[in-house]
Formats: structure tokens, sequence, C-alpha cells
């Protein structure tokens, strides 16, 4: 996958800049196991901490308190703050419960949410939600699946365009 993700992001002449949080680099390893991957990828911030995602990628105080920092949209503003930060073409983030505790009845571990931002626009232009089973291990190697995965179908759709 990131190999796919790669190719797209180098073809199209775009950037990324990736903020992670329940995946804690994961999505960052991958991409740079790939050689040439520093044509591509500006930077990964692992921003585990509400703190964190509030000092390094401007997240607003009141959404964290008001939505919980794993909620549709914390992902979006991580997305979009990464990528303001970064200057890169593309943004994307990654928020959830990994487990083993800290769910609830509704925020259960394995809810992971994927936030994509891209081109002129300062709003997200993708959030998605996912639930996944299993244990902490297996929860984040399929969020950072399904965040390539989302990045990988984005980049089908509007990959070159995104740049105008």
């Amino acid at each position: 996958m990131e190999e796919v993700v790669g190719r797209h992001l180098a073809s199209g002449g775009l950037t990324l800049a990736v903020a992670e949080s329940c995946t804690g680099g994961l999505i960052g390893h991958r991409l740079t196991q790939v050689p040439g991957s520093s044509t591509y990828l500006d930077r990964v911030a692992v921003c585990y901490s509400d703190q964190a995602k509030i000092e390094l990628l401007g997240v607003p105080k009141h959404l964290v308190r008001r939505h919980g920092a794993v909620s549709p949209e914390v992902a979006a503003a991580m997305a979009r703050g990464i990528r303001l930060r970064s200057h890169a073409g593309v943004g994307l983030s990654v928020t959830g419960i990994a487990g083993p505790g800290g769910g609830t009845a509704q925020k259960p571990v394995g809810l992971v949410y994927v936030g994509l931002n891209a081109g002129r626009s300062s709003q997200a232009s993708l959030i998605r939600e996912f639930r996944f089973h299993g244990d902490r291990h297996s929860i984040k190697l399929r969020a950072s699946q399904a965040a390539l995965d989302t990045l990988r179908q984005w980049l089908v759709r509007h990959g070159p365009r995104a740049r105008s």
C-alpha cells in the first residue's frame, strides 16, 4: 500500500504531512520503508496527547473539549493543522482508541477517524470513520492500513488536480 501511495504522490508532484495519534508513528514508519519517500513525505508528527494536538497542530481547545480527541471534528482539525504547518499539499490524520482500555459505549475500543485535507480549501476534504476489532497491535495495524488506503483512494480520484 505504501508503495502505491508513494507512486501516486510522486507522479502527481504532491507532498504529504501526517499527524498520527493512536497509530503512534506507524504510518510514518510504513511510508519511510519505501526508498525515495523523501521526495514526497514532508513530515510525520505523533501527537498523542490532547495538549500535543492543540500546541503542535493548532487543534482548537473547544473542539477537543466539546467532541473529544477521538472525533471527526478533531481528525479534520489535525489534517488541516499538519498541512498548514508544513505547507505540504496533502495532510493526513488519524485519531482513535487502540485499547485495551479507554473505550466507552459511545466511543468503543477500535473506533478510528481518518482525516484528509488538501488543495486550497482549509476545510477537510474527507473524513472517514472505522470500527476495528482485535487487540491493540491489530487495531493499530488496521488503522494505519485504513489511513493509507483512504489516501490512496483520494489520490486516484483527485491526485494531480489537488495542486490547483
